[in-house]
C-alpha cells in the first residue's frame, strides 16, 4: 500500500465524495470533523454512509473517515443498516482517522469500538497538539495505528505559535512526528499546505517533507493531488540508480562482500536501504 497523497473530502457534499474516487490520491478521507459546521454533522454521518455502502461506490483508493469527538456516533451511523445495504461486506470502509490523538490509549479505545462493531481497519493518528507531539511515540507504538499524521495547523494554533512560510515554528514537531513513526514502523503523513492555488509552493513543500522522511502528504483540494503524487514517485533516474545498487548488492554477496561500487560511488547497508525504498516506491507508484 502507498499513501503518497490522502485527499480530505466534506463529508456532508455527496457529489464530491463519489468524485474523491477518481481524483487520483492514492487515500479519501470522507471529513466529519473541521470540514463539516457542528449542526450539520448528522447529515454528513449519513451522507458518508450512504455512499460507503452503495454498491456503486468503485475506487482504487484506500478509504479512510475522520471521526470527530464523539467516535461512537460515527462509527454507529457508519454501520446503521449494514446488513440491509446489499454490498459485498456491507461497508467500504479501510481506516478511520483520529483527531488530536494525544495517547496511545486513545488509539486503542477507538480500535475497540471498530471491533465491537465488526470493523477490521487501521487507525490514522493525527498528531495536532503539544500533548500529541510529546507522545507520538507511544502513539505510533500502539498496535491499531496503522499511520501518524501532522497537522501543523491544529499544532500552531495549540501553541500559540505564528505560522510561517519557512514552517521552523513547527519544525521540531514535524521531525519528531516522522522519527516516531519510522520508528515504530508505521506511515508518516504530512501536513496540509493550505493555499491550493499555489503549486510551486506545494510541490517546494511536499519535496521538503519527502527529504524529512515522511511517505506522504495531505491535500485539501484535487489539484493537489497530482503534485504531491509526482513529488513522492521516483524520477527514472533514481529508479535506476537504486536497480543498479540492487543489482551489485546480489552480485557482491556471492562474493560475501559487503562494500561495492556503482559508477564510482561506494555502496554500503545505508545507501542500500536507501535504494530498497526507491524501488518499493517506484513499485507502488506502478513506474517500475
Amino acid at each position: 500500500m502507498t499513501r503518497r497523497s490522502l485527499l480530505f473530502t466534506p463529508g456532508d457534499r455527496p457529489r464530491l465524495l463519489r468524485k474523491a474516487a477518481d481524483s487520483g490520491a492514492d487515500v479519501i478521507c470522507f471529513d466529519l470533523e473541521d470540514a463539516v459546521a457542528p449542526g450539520r454533522k448528522d447529515e454528513a454521518r449519513e451522507a458518508v454512509r450512504e455512499v460507503l455502502t452503495d454498491p456503486t461506490f468503485v475506487t482504487d483508493a484506500e478509504v479512510c473517515v475522520r471521526l470527530t469527538a464523539d467516535p461512537a456516533a460515527d462509527l454507529d451511523a457508519m454501520v446503521e443498516g449494514v446488513s440491509e445495504a446489499g454490498t459485498d461486506g456491507g461497508i467500504r470502509l479501510d481506516a478511520v482517522m483520529l483527531p488530536k490523538v494525544e495517547t496511545a490509549k486513545r488509539v486503542e479505545t477507538v480500535a475497540g469500538m471498530c471491533a465491537e462493531r465488526d470493523l477490521e481497519i487501521g487507525i490514522l493518528a493525527l498528531i495536532e497538539t503539544a500533548a500529541g507531539v510529546l507522545t507520538a511515540p507511544a502513539i505510533a507504538e500502539a498496535d491499531p495505528t496503522d499511520a501518524l499524521l501532522f497537522g501543523a495547523e491544529d499544532l500552531a494554533a495549540d501553541l500559540g505559535a505564528t505560522r510561517t512560510a519557512e514552517g521552523t515554528e513547527v519544525l521540531y514537531a514535524r521531525e519528531r512526528v516522522v522519527v516516531a513513526a519510522s520508528a515504530a514502523g508505521v506511515d508518516a503523513i504530512d501536513t496540509v499546505y493550505t493555499d491550493f492555488d499555489d503549486p510551486e509552493g506545494l510541490r517546494e513543500e511536499t519535496t521538503f517533507a519527502a527529504t524529512l522522511g515522511y511517505d506522504g502528504k495531505m491535500a485539501i483540494h484535487p489539484g493537489q493531488v497530482p503534485v504531491i503524487n509526482a513529488a513522492y514517485t521516483p524520477d527514472p533516474e533514481r529508479v535506476a540508480w537504486a536497480e543498479a545498487v540492487i543489482e551489485a548488492r546480489d552480485e557482491a554477496a556471492v562474493e560475501d562482500r559487503g562494500v561495492f561500487e556503482v559508477d564510482g560511488e561506494m555502496i554500503d547497508a545505508p545507501l542500500i536501504a536507501q535504494a530498497e525504498r526507491i524501488l518499493e516506491r517506484a513499485h507502488a507508484a506502478d513506474v517500475r
